[in-house]
């Protein structure tokens, strides 16, 4: 017998949308073009060991919180895709468009704690987005991995790794069974199980936010697929 909504959060489904954390290695006083050491996982189920603290002379460890995006993130969100976009590594997101779809982001952020928990970047500024990552229903049993992006600092720290996961979990949550990406990065996905497909392959309706972009029809990203009933819940 299928399970209640309400059961299925009792049971723990629920916790999806909980923020998770993480530990990552960044470089110190501004050292951010160092070879990253390492990232290891901080969830508090864990027992939520380790405190943010300096390793060494030029490096720092630090939380990063992965959580549901929020009203007060669209701004970070805008300036994030905005920097990719005219670097021509991703299609620009409206601010209209963002606040449209507001419930499909997951955003990291970095936490200090040495300010009661409050959050604030690199250089200990104004709280800031520092990853997000969307997650859109498509079709039935079909959706779509949108807007993945990190900023250029914390880049190749698993930070977009994990965003994936939380999108992964939600769409198990949602018994979705198939979950596709457009991407100019295929070997970043396939890290995570996605396969290379034709875009053959994908439903013609998610073509239809594809009529606005100035590349259609002439479309230079490659589909990635991963079929979620092959991993084990």
């Amino acid at each position: 017998m299928y399970k209640t909504g309400r059961q299925r959060y009792e049971k723990g489904g629920g916790a999806i949308f909980y923020p998770s954390e993480i530990e990552i290695e960044i470089e110190a006083e501004g050292h951010s073009d160092r070879k990253y050491a390492g990232v290891k996982d901080f969830r508090k189920k864990n027992g939520g060991a380790g405190k943010l603290g300096r390793n060494n002379k030029n490096r720092t460890i630090v939380k990063v919180v992965l959580r549901k995006a929020l009203m007060c993130d669209v701004k970070s969100l805008y300036n994030l895709f905005s920097e990719y976009s005219k670097a021509g590594e991703m299609l620009p997101r409206s601010m209209s468009d963002i606040y449209e779809h507001l419930r499909d982001f997951y955003i990291a952020e970095i936490e200090n704690e040495d300010d009661g928990g409050e959050v604030s970047d690199i250089s200990g500024h104004a709280p800031d987005v520092i990853g997000a990552c969307a997650l859109t229903i498509v079709w039935e049993n079909l959706a779509e991995i949108r807007s993945l992006a990190v900023k250029r600092p914390y880049t190749r720290k698993l930070i977009g790794t994990e965003l994936i996961k939380k999108c992964i979990e939600e769409a198990k949550f949602f018994k979705i069974t198939s979950l596709f990406a457009l991407t100019y990065k295929p070997q970043f996905f396939q890290k995570s199980g996605f396969k290379v497909i034709d875009k053959s392959e994908l439903p013609h309706k998610i073509w239809s936010d594809c009529i606005n972009c100035v590349k259609f029809p002439d479309c230079d990203e490659t589909a990635v697929m991963l079929e979620l009933s092959q991993i084990p819940i």
